[in-house]
């Protein structure tokens, strides 16, 4: 199938043209055919690098109304804004943040890329905009098994669904097994494939050789390496590039200096990498990637600041750097293919302790292997030993990722959004609230699934902490449709109201008083606290108990986990009062990145937090101390 046969308007076949795209990849084509550029829903389960993001155009630029573009992380919200920024005569707006507004002029774009939280968020305001989306493409669909993400993506699709009638969905994804299910409940043609413009070999390098799925063994002794550094060092010595996955931020950065330290790129790229990392370097972090980039290597993780983790991938896509070393977040969507992945770690640490990743997890890095145009193949390798060889090769690489489950019935999930569906006006009764629920994936996957007693449970505490009357009709009340309008948690917003009445009788309120207010709650992630830190927090806890809203000698929750909230909060006071990003690093131990992070964070919860407080303390001291902290932050950059 040739571009010229699409049903497009003649500029934008000149367009492809212009980028060398002639004709069609056939998994493209099998979209066509399902049709896509007809307004027809598809699920395209296709593998990376087969032409998923130019299916999406297909299906916007063919659109009637707004085309909406739902993406999980911000990171790629920005690549594909760009993307489609390019595209001729194509207004395209983009949303990832301030979840309390409803953004209208959103719905002058013709194109609009948002995150799925703020898409929800939107309905929730009541923005008019969304009721003329006439497409929406969900990039990385698989993300319904999220137990984070899942929940507001299947949620806020069925919601546009009620809200849009005839509404084109376009779910993409490169590793969903049930892609057929995800299909069923979309009503959606399916489309898959196996077809990739590089074709892609996995296998498992153990005992000086690796062993391919196809039965080739590819001997690669390593000579005095450790055996990740023999494989990058092989693959460079190919003429190519190189993307390593381990399971820490520590060990990206350790294993790039064991790879500078070893020369394994004979002839680093040069360019202005490593000179503009360097330039922007704050923190010892910082200085540490440009020295790597120097001999053509890097390394990427959250803790970086996001401006450096952009040049990294730059760099890379540009042949500036020859290896990345990243944890498995960079598998999530990003582009950034090479000629071979290495998948050093298949084990993640988490509070259950030491468990193996997900197949679908290890399939997503594997998807980055071949550069289409650069490479005449893509390679995959795990690496292991004589006693783990068979068991990677039987658990990764020749079996199906697993299958996409919903995450709703959980009980924190389905508390929000049994509330924001109340208090946006999708149901007036239990039973509509029921019958919106029954138009979810979770429902779909499970016909006779029964959620009506935890929807009770959910009503019961939305009713006993007075944010929805459940009386002859179901309502929000003016504090629950506050709580849905500012997006927190409801268990946030009563902890919050709670903690601002106890802030209201204290003596001392301070900027230290509403980081620990907003930093204790369930929408906000509390930092590591390492044993060494444990008994120093403690007894700042006892010293400044006088400016900390939680009672401290009278505690009886999870003292440690306030204690991660704790060190949060007097991380972000610190910020608040001039600390240097260089400072605060070594001092808490985290990164740049996580600086801003939670410090983005905060300040959304302290925006939503002031709402809150207008109800108990209408411009009274805690109120005004609020408004303060949150301007400081705002303020402030890494």
């Amino acid at each position: 199938m040739q571009v010229g046969d699409l049903p497009l308007d003649p500029e934008f076949v000149e367009h492809y043209r212009e980028q060398g795209i002639e004709e069609l990849y056939p998994p493209q084509a099998a979209a066509v055919e399902a049709g896509v550029a007809d307004g027809e829903s598809v699920v395209a389960a296709v593998p990376t690098a087969s032409g998923k993001t130019f299916v999406a155009q297909l299906a916007m630029l063919t659109a009637e109304g707004t085309a909406l573009f739902i993406v999980p992380l911000r990171a790629l919200a920005t690549e594909k804004y760009e993307t489609f920024a390019d595209l001729p005569g194509v207004s395209v707006g983009i949303a990832t943040g301030d979840f309390d507004t409803p953004d209208e002029e959103l719905g002058e774009h013709d194109v609009v890329v948002a995150t799925s939280e703020k898409v929800d968020s939107a309905i929730r305001n009541g923005a008019s905009w969304v009721e003329n989306v006439g497409c929406a493409v969900i990039d990385e669909i698989h993300l319904l098994d999220s137990v984070d993400r899942g929940p507001t993506l299947e949620v806020t699709i069925a919601k546009l669904q009620r809200l849009t009638a005839g509404l084109q969905v376009v779910g993409l994804s490169a590793t969903v097994a049930n892609a057929d299910a995800v299909a069923d409940w979309l009503d959606a043609e399916l489309v898959t494939s196996t077809w990739r413009p590089v074709d892609l070999r996995a296998g498992v390098y153990a005992d000086g050789a690796i062993a391919f799925e196809d039965g080739d063994d590819r001997p690669l002794p390593t000579e005095g390496d450790a055996p990740t550094v023999a494989l990058v060092r092989d693959a460079i010595a190919e003429g190519g590039q190189c993307l390593v996955f381990v399971n820490s931020r520590q060990g990206t950065q350790e294993l790039a200096r064991d790879l500078t330290d070893a020369g394994v790129v004979p002839e680093p790229p040069g360019g202005d990498a490593a000179a503009d990392l360097r330039e922007t370097a704050t923190t010892g972090t910082g200085t540490d990637l440009a020295d790597r980039a120097e001999d053509g290597v890097a390394f990427h993780h959250a803790g970086l600041r996001s401006d450096h983790r952009t040049a990294v991938e730059a760099a890379f896509r540009d042949r500036a750097l020859s290896v990345i070393v990243a944890t498995p977040t960079l598998a999530a969507g990003v582009n950034v293919p090479a000629r071979r992945v290495v998948v050093r770690d298949t084990v993640r640490y988490t509070d259950d302790g030491v468990q193996p990743l997900p197949v679908l997890e290890v399939h997503q890095m594997f998807g980055r292997a071949g550069r289409p145009g650069l490479d005449p193949y893509g390679e995959a390798v795990l690496v292991g030993d004589e006693d783990a060889a068979a068991d990677l090769r039987e658990r990764y690489v020749g079996a199906d990722p697993e299958a996409v489950t919903s995450k709703l019935a959980r009980e924190e999930a389905l508390r929000t959004h049994v509330l924001a569906t109340v208090a946006s006006g999708f149901a007036r009764s239990r039973e509509d609230l029921l019958d919106v629920l029954d138009s979810t994936f979770y429902a779909h996957q499970g016909p006779d699934a029964d959620l009506s007693d935890a929807v009770d449970d959910a009503l019961a505490y939305l009713d006993d902490n007075g944010m929805v009357d459940d009386g002859a009709s179901l309502a929000a009340t003016d504090l629950g449709e506050l709580v849905s309008r500012v997006y927190v948690d409801p268990l946030t917003g009563a902890d919050v109201l709670a903690a601002i009445e106890r802030a209201t009788t204290m003596d001392r309120v301070t900027s230290l008083t509403v980081l620990e207010l907003v930093c204790d709650t369930p929408d906000m992630r509390g930092s590591y606290v390492r044993n060494s830190e444990a008994g120093r927090l403690t007894k700042f806890a006892m010293d400044h108990a006088d400016e900390l809203a939680k009672p401290v000698r009278e505690f009886d929750g999870d003292f440690q986990t306030w204690l991660a909230s704790l060190k949060t909060a007097r991380m972000l006071d610190d910020w608040v009062r001039g600390t240097d990003a260089a400072d605060l690093a070594e001092r808490y131990g985290v990164g740049p990145g996580d600086v801003r992070r939670t410090a983005e964070r905060a300040e959304w919860l302290l925006n939503a937090t002031a709402s809150l407080a207008e109800r108990v303390d209408e411009d009274g001291a805690v109120t005004e101390r609020i408004r303060a902290t949150r301007a400081k932050l705002g303020s402030r950059q890494p």
